[in-house]
């Protein structure tokens, strides 16, 4: 048997030549037939993993390369379970700390993920984003004053434009501490908020409490009485939504005085032919009753209608 460079030979007693020799491929002897497993690639390469194996790659596509077809498809199986193994290894022993390039690659992964179409030419994404970081790197980070975010909102912002993006109210991104992440390691999570104001300025404490219906919007608490209030998205709503899946005059809520002493009233939605339409606990609807916690869902935004017996 002769090992030569393109591989293994067989022995031929009676001094013929093979046309068609049998070459079992040896790496490295025969770099063309196989696959080869590479180099591990740097934390500044793989993001906020730490280290990764790169893994087998294939060197050819020769017509018989489909006959091992099963050994790569095998390979690459292996690769991603050891890559999976090793990762946080690696990101626990070399412990490279996370850099804002990574954060706004991120940051523009979360809104091209979260990207629901608007029309044609348009698509709605999540405006308040929350950076969870290590001790560590969240001190670090927050060193550098507010300028980083400041910055991270505009590379957000130019990136939504070339997309055709629409945010759903302002962006806010806020950097956060995460017990449970090490060095190196960061999670980006969004949600949309819209913003929005009350035609008259906002109720006083007084007003709140002494009410017997209440919309809960982001959290505020505005009081219902009747007849009620329009909700939208021009400015000539009661109530005033900066939500791009809002239409100028999206629904009417109207509000009916109790019949019976001490019993809540009575609360209703009507759609006011809206682009998007209504969804009252998650069903559609033109007209609604609303009971007691109640939810209301236009274009992005969700409230709930909360009721107060006596």
């Amino acid at each position: 048997m002769v090992v030569r460079e393109g591989g293994v030979e067989p022995p031929r007693p009676f001094g013929h030549t093979d046309l068609n020799r049998a070459r079992l491929p040896i790496p490295p002897l025969a770099p063309e037939a196989g696959v080869r497993l590479s180099h591990l690639v740097s934390a500044a390469q793989t993001g906020t993993e730490g280290y990764r194996l790169a893994g087998y790659h294939r060197l050819s596509a020769r017509p018989d390369d489909n006959l091992r077809g099963g050994i790569v498809s095998g390979l690459q199986r292996f690769e991603n379970k050891l890559e999976q193994m090793i990762s946080g290894v690696f990101a626990r022993t070399f412990r490279s700390a996370v850099q804002p390039v990574e954060i706004a690659s991120a940051l523009n992964r979360e809104v091209d993920n979260s990207a629901q179409i608007l029309s044609r030419d348009r698509r709605l994404v999540p405006n308040t984003f929350s950076v969870e970081l290590s001790q560590a790197d969240h001190e670090r980070l927050e060193g550098l004053g507010p300028q980083l975010p400041r910055e991270l909102t505009e590379m957000l912002r130019e990136h939504a434009a070339q997309q055709s993006y629409v945010f759903t109210g302002p962006v806010s991104i806020q950097l956060e501490v995460s017990e449970e992440l090490t060095t190196g390691r960061f999670r980006v999570t969004s949600k949309a908020v819209s913003s929005s104001s009350l035609a008259g300025g906002n109720p006083s404490d007084t007003q709140v409490r002494r009410a017997t219906a209440m919309l809960v919007l982001n959290g505020e608490k505005l009081p219902l009485a009747p007849p009620g209030i329009v909700i939208g998205r021009g400015n000539d709503a009661d109530l005033r939504i900066d939500d791009p899946g809002v239409s100028r005059k999206h629904i009417e809520i109207r509000v009916e005085e109790a019949q019976d002493l001490g019993a809540p009233p009575r609360i209703t939605v009507n759609d006011l032919g809206s682009t998007n339409g209504v969804l009252v606990n998650g069903k559609r609807v033109e007209q609604a009753a609303l009971a007691d916690g109640a939810t209301i869902r236009i274009g992005n935004t969700t409230m709930s209608v909360h009721l107060k017996q006596g």
